[in-house]
Formats: C-alpha cells, structure tokens, sequence
C-alpha cells in the first residue's frame, strides 16, 4: 500500500512539467489563434471601407491606400484579390511621368512614392510592375539630398530624405526611403542606401566618426531623434544642454536603417541603440512621446526586432521578453469590435482608422510563432 502510494506520487509529480508544458503550448496556440483572426477581421473592415474607386482615406492621396495594400499583400493577399487589385489599379493612377507615384500638388512626394514601391513590390510577384517600379526607385533616388542638390559630403543634409514642404531631410522620410530600396531587392552595397546611412548616423545621439554634428555629444544615450538639418529637431524637445531628447519610434527606425545598410552587431552605433532600446522596452507607449505615434512605433518596433534576429530581447533590468508574443497579445487587445484599429491621439493622422489599421496589418506581418 505503501509503495502503492509512492509510485502514484512519483507519477503525478513526473507528470507535472508536461502538463504545464502542455498548457503553455495551448495558450500559446490560442495566442496564434486570436492572431490570425484579428488580421481576418481587420481585412473585413477594410474590405467595407474601401472606396468604389480602391482607395482608402482618398483624402491623403495615395499614402494611406498604398500602405494598407502592402498591409494586405504581407499577410497573405495576392495582387489578384478582389481589394487588393482595385487598390492597385487606383494607386497606378498616381504614377506621374518623371517616374514618382504621388498626388501632383503633394508636398510628400518621397513618402507617397516610397510607400507605393513597397506595395508595388510585394504584389510584383510576376513581374507585372517591374517598369513602374524601375521608375518609381529612379524618382526617389533623384530627390535624395545629395550632390545633385549641391550637397557634400560635410552637410547634415547629405543623404537625407523629406517632405518637399519644409526643405529638409528627416529620419522618418529617410527610412521610408531605405524600406523602399530594400523592397526594391537593393543592399548594402546600394550607392543611395550608403548615402542615406550617412544621414541616419547623424540622427543618432553618439559622437563618432560618422557623427560629429553639434548635438553628438550633447545628450549622447545613443537614442536617436528626427533630424539634425536645418537646425535640428526632435519631437521629444531638447534637453537643458541644448541636445535633442531620444525617442523610441525614431530609435527603432534608426536601428532598423542601420541594420539593412549592412551595419553590423558590434558596431558601436548599432550596441549603442540596442542599449537605449533595453532600457526603454514598452508596448503600452512610444517612450518619450507617450501615445503619439503609437501605431507607427509599434510597426518599427516589430520591423526592427525582426531584423535584428533575437527572439527573445532583454531589458536593462534582465528580464528577457518573447517580443512577437507581447507585441501580438497587445494588439489583439486594442481591436474594435469592428475590426478596426485606432489611436485615440489623433496626432501624425492616428485617428484614422484606415490608416492605423494598415499599419498594425503590417506589423501583425513580423508577428508568428517562432520557426
């Protein structure tokens, strides 16, 4: 009876690790589960929002139909989907003769044209929009500051990219030009991706040998901020020392343009950012600018950790965080009951659903179990 007894607590004891095991596969299982319906949901209501013509938020021309469409082609639409393809043939309708794809009296050529070779490119599987891509990368690579624009080397300008409105380069525009070159299947080795490294590492709150601009060394964290031309800026505000503050959505963006300009792990801007990132980790605010920008920083976030190849990414206090899962499961709570998703600080057009329901469709996009 006794040994009866041992034997049986023996089992229940062996047993107990794969039960929790178990458990932990079928919660992870229903996180994968919840996802997938999230993405079915969110293309339902952009499905119903979509506009006779194809358009989303025809308002903005064509930057937010392009970047919903990408939304949809990277989570497994084809450019033969019935929206999809009525998106398409809208956004065609942008495509002007010096090879850009923006609205004629937009100040936003280079974001609008970047944002259309990455759903251009993800739908271009048969080589249907190669030529409107060839010009389309022309385009963006003419209106890059460089020596075309009278720019050396020396200026803060140099290899930035902008809004034409304001007259001057910014990390943001900058990345969405690298995104659109990499789409495009340029590298490294890409002469306009090294011109626009050049501007990153001047974005970034490091003093080096690629950074020596006045703000370098005024807050040197290694974050990175929104542009060090004409003055500089960052979103974030400046410090009492005159630096530019760091903040998460532009360190991210920051870190990813490094990485797919072929800047390696040990380069001392690459550990410098990952450490500001470590000690900033949140899913529930864009560090340093609170709830604005939510929804682009959670895409960069998503984009960046992605390149950046780790699984798992430990903060400064050592806890290590399964960043795919996390960033999933605050996601899929932040769903309207109507598929949709939105900020409710309507800054940089956050308020619009199509919008930031293109984006979180993009982020869902880094977001499964790992291989």
């Amino acid at each position: 009876m006794l040994r009866s007894s041992f034997v049986a607590r023996c089992a229940a004891f062996l047993l107990l690790p794969v039960s929790i095991a178990a458990s932990a596969r079928a919660e992870d299982a229903s996180l994968w589960t919840k996802r997938d319906a999230a993405v079915a949901k969110a293309a339902e209501f952009l499905a119903k929002a979509q506009s006779p013509e194809g358009a989303f938020t025809p308002a903005a021309g064509p930057a937010v139909t392009a970047l919903v469409t990408a939304g949809l082609l990277k989570n497994g639409r084809t450019a033969d989907d019935p929206v999809v393809a009525k998106a398409l043939k809208y956004l065609e309708g942008f495509a002007q003769a010096d090879g850009g794809i923006y609205l004629p009296e937009s100040n936003h050529r280079n974001y609008e044209t970047c944002i259309s070779i990455v759903a251009f490119s993800a739908a271009n599987t048969d080589g249907r929009y190669k030529k409107l891509l060839d010009g389309a990368e022309k385009y963006v690579k003419d209106l890059q500051w460089d020596e075309g624009e009278e720019k050396t080397k020396s200026d803060p300008f140099y290899g930035g990219a902008g809004y034409g409105k304001s007259k001057r380069p910014d990390l943001s525009n900058t990345s969405f030009l690298i995104d659109a070159l990499k789409a495009a299947g340029r590298g490294p080795e890409d002469e306009a991706l090294q011109k626009a490294l050049v501007f990153v590492s001047r974005c970034q709150n490091l003093e080096t040998e690629f950074n020596t601009t006045e703000f370098s060394a005024k807050n040197p964290d290694g974050g990175f901020y929104y542009t060090p031309a004409a003055g500089g800026t960052s979103q974030a505000g400046k410090t009492d020392q005159g630096g530019l503050r760091s903040y998460a959505s532009m360190t991210y963006t920051g870190l990813k343009s490094m990485i797919f300009a072929g800047v390696g792990p040990e380069d001392p801007r690459v550990k410098s950012a990952v450490t500001w990132l470590r000690g900033n980790y949140s899913l529930k605010d864009n560090p340093g600018m609170g709830d604005n920008g939510l929804f682009y920083y959670y895409h960069t976030f998503a984009k960046t950790l992605d390149a950046l190849g780790q699984e798992k990414f430990a903060d400064t206090s050592g806890k290590e965080h399964a960043w795919r899962e996390e960033l999933a499961a605050e996601l899929v709570s932040r769903q309207k009951e109507d598929g949709s998703f939105a900020n409710s600080n309507p800054r940089w057009m956050e308020g619009d659903p199509n919008l930031v329901t293109g984006y979180v469709l993009l982020t869902f996009a880094y977001l499964h179990p790992a291989k």
